[in-house]
């Protein structure tokens, strides 16, 4: 599927959308100019970078976000310019946004194992969904300052030699302490989404170890030192649980809810949904995750550590709650948690990573500015560095304890945001389990039907639900 064109001719439709927009918005108005050259721009600037400069990851994916804005702000043009140029505008962004998820299919390098993106307009444009959440993750995403670099980099050393020391990097299942057992958190009724649920929250205590860098700074995030967590369950009779662990940005109940209540409803399975440090109501910036992926990977290593302490607390509790058997299901960053709970606890009936984060140091690689990575790299702060240091919680690194038939993973072959190779990579350390790979993207899974039934297999076969 890899071809690259000198001159890629998906780059042809948002060039002239882009100058539809523009070329119009002088008769819109004031009001009607200004909405007009925010497609309009985007889209005449990604088309021609997409002409001359084909390869950047980052031109599709505003070009994308080009074509969607103009959908919308098409609409008042029916009344404002009348229905022909109304029309126009849309088609021709519609045809863009489609365009672009094209243009980023053909130039992604195939990954070996992994089925080939089979080109279709449907696969276009959940390709090009991706693309419009990586480009407002790009704008919006905080970062580090430039002066932090070299703190940052100083600190990543100093870690990596403690950690050494302590024999972390050789067996890094012993960085992670036994939690105490979770005996009476706080639990009041709430709703959210049209769902009755439970809201726990107690005290985490977790803190990372005396003599780590960062430690001061962790423990100064004052909101995230209280954990949470969502619980939707039945108490007529003991019930498997499954522990649901939602993906970056996300831990508000409305939207968790909604993302994993099918388990109950369908299944009747009692579910523990986890709010991970740094979102939700443990949100310390501006947004839900900020300061959990934010290129400051002693925080990102706290995080993932504070993460399985509070994971396996709360496991403490659902198994006194005399739960028969209890699995772990996580998306993306959540994904990534699960895989890594899965090498921690015991005895987990399954766990089953979607569409997972695997490599924290590839993805900044590959989703960071570039000139951010190049000033980075200049004060010292490198890759291989990094993926020493999150070796300590990393679930390519540690073994799973979950029996293989009962581990399952599932990924899109045209995932923006995490790439096949991380979930592939996953795969490979786990002995190859089984695995679905679906003809979508990273948005889109809850769609496709082979995850569902992925989903239904596996809670049958371990247990979760009797066939």
């Amino acid at each position: 599927m890899f071809e690259q064109r000198r001159w890629p001719r998906e780059g042809i439709l948002p060039t002239i959308a882009g100058l539809a927009w523009l070329w119009n918005a002088a008769s819109f108005g004031v009001v009607g100019f200004a909405f007009s050259i925010i497609p309009g721009l985007l889209l005449v600037g990604s088309g021609i970078s997409i002409l001359l400069w084909a390869g950047d990851r980052r031109i599709t994916q505003f070009s994308a976000l080009g074509g969607l804005l103009g959908i919308p702000f098409s609409l008042p043009v029916f009344f404002v310019a009348g229905f022909g140029v109304g029309l126009l505008l849309m088609a021709l962004s519609i045809a863009s946004f489609v365009s672009s998820g094209a243009a980023a299919v053909r130039q992604e390098p195939h990954t070996a194992g992994v089925p080939v993106p089979e080109p279709s307009l449907k696969l276009s444009a959940k390709v090009a969904l991706d693309d419009v959440l990586c480009s407002t993750m790009m704008i919006s995403m905080p970062l580090p300052e430039l002066s932090r670099h070299r703190q940052i980099a100083e600190e990543i050393g100093v870690a990596r030699n403690l950690f050494e020391a302590r024999g972390w990097l050789e067996k890094p299942e012993d960085y992670h302490r036994a939690p105490p057992i979770l005996e009476a958190p706080r639990i009041r009724t709430a709703r959210a989404a049209g769902v009755d649920y439970e809201h726990i929250r107690f005290e985490s205590g977790y803190a990372p170890h005396p003599e780590e860098p960062g430690r001061e700074r962790w423990l100064g995030y004052e909101k995230n030192r209280t954990a949470h967590a969502w619980v939707l369950r039945k108490t007529d009779k003991p019930r498997p649980w499954l522990m649901c662990i939602h993906g970056f940005q996300l831990g508000r109940a409305p939207i968790d809810l909604t993302i994993f209540k099918e388990f109950h409803e369908r299944y009747g399975i009692n579910l523990v949904m986890p709010v991970l440090p740094l979102h939700g109501p443990r949100t310390e910036g501006r947004r839900s995750g900020d300061g959990f992926v934010a290129g400051d990977y002693l925080d990102t290593v706290h995080a993932l550590a504070n993460a399985m302490w509070d994971m396996r607390r709360l496991l403490s509790w659902v198994r006194s709650q005399e739960a028969p058997a209890v699995g772990v299901y996580g998306l993306s960053l959540g994904g990534y948690n699960a895989a890594l709970l899965s090498c921690l606890d015991n005895d987990l009936a399954c766990a089953i990573p979607g569409i997972p984060l695997t490599c924290f140091a590839r993805a900044t690689w590959r989703h960071g500015p570039p000139l951010w990575l190049r000033y980075a790299e200049y004060d010292g702060l490198s890759r291989p560095d990094v993926e020493q240091l999150m070796s300590v919680v990393s679930p390519l690194v540690l073994e799973p304890k979950v029996p293989h038939a009962h581990r399952y993973l599932f990924g899109g072959v045209a995932d923006r945001l995490v790439p096949p190779d991380q979930v592939h990579d996953l795969w490979v350390h786990w002995d190859k389990p089984r695995i679905v790979w679906y003809q979508g993207a990273h948005v889109t899974f809850r769609s496709e039907p082979e995850v569902r039934r992925l989903l239904r297999d596996a809670v049958h076969e371990s247990g979760l639900v009797p066939s």
